[in-house]
């Protein structure tokens, strides 16, 4: 049984990192003393230790200690007893190449699958996807693989954005860039808008926040799902 948070992004506008979710983490992390951060994805280039720190900060307010995944000698003993996990963002081939270059992929999704809590935002969110192919990151290395946890039988789009008919940008929008993924992959993709989540528990996925999501699959057009409905079936 899954137990998760998969948020577009850490911080919405007007808003303290995390703060539009404490309520729900406070939910998911009921039973948790102890959560183990996997940094990653290091947003800016900031080091391990940084991000680490910083979101322990964030993490204490909700009276949680976060331990970095890096601060174990051996990946598999952050995930023997492991309370909770929560990724953060930054970028998607970063955080992919190094979840395969430590070893760290199989453990985190065997955890997921087990029921431990996991939070993820951003680049943490895309990797529960079936692929990391449809994030908005730049390639600044080349992970082994874009297979990802597939947590859910979709992608994921964060951070998605509406075409702005006033903007006089002639660039790619979000919804011509997954159109194109869907030229060549099958997959549904979630455009997942800023405060937005998706709650997934006891096999069940839902639709978070006050915002709708876009919804893309291959060979129909686009279309919306309100806050509170199901995406179960959608694969």
């Amino acid at each position: 049984m899954q137990n998760c948070i998969i948020a577009s992004t850490s911080t919405i506008h007007g808003s303290g990192p995390l703060e539009y979710l404490f309520e729900a983490l406070i939910e998911l992390y009921k039973d948790c003393n102890e959560i183990v951060f996997i940094p990653y994805a290091r947003p800016g280039g900031i080091s391990h230790d940084e991000y680490t720190i910083g979101v322990n900060n964030i993490f204490k307010k909700i009276n949680k200690k976060v331990l970095g995944i890096h601060m174990f000698s051996d990946t598999k003993e952050a995930f023997s007893n492991t309370q909770g996990i929560f990724t953060g963002g930054g970028n998607t081939f970063l955080l992919v190449s190094q979840l395969y270059k430590n070893k760290v992929m199989e453990p985190l999704k065997n955890a997921i699958d087990s029921g431990t809590p996991y939070l993820g935002t951003s680049a943490g969110s895309n990797i529960c996807g079936l692929t990391m192919q449809t994030t908005n990151d730049m390639p600044i290395v080349h992970p082994p693989s874009h297979k990802t946890l597939g947590v859910f039988p979709f992608n994921i789009n964060a951070h998605y954005l509406d075409p702005d008919p006033n903007s006089t940008h002639k660039g790619e929008t979000r919804e011509t860039r997954i159109k194109e993924f869907h030229t060549i992959n099958s997959q549904p993709v979630i455009g997942l808008r800023e405060g937005s989540w998706l709650r997934i528990l006891n096999n069940q996925i839902t639709l978070k926040g006050n915002l709708s999501a876009r919804i893309f699959e291959q060979n129909k057009a686009p279309y919306e799902i309100n806050p509170e409905s199901s995406l179960s079936e959608l694969n």
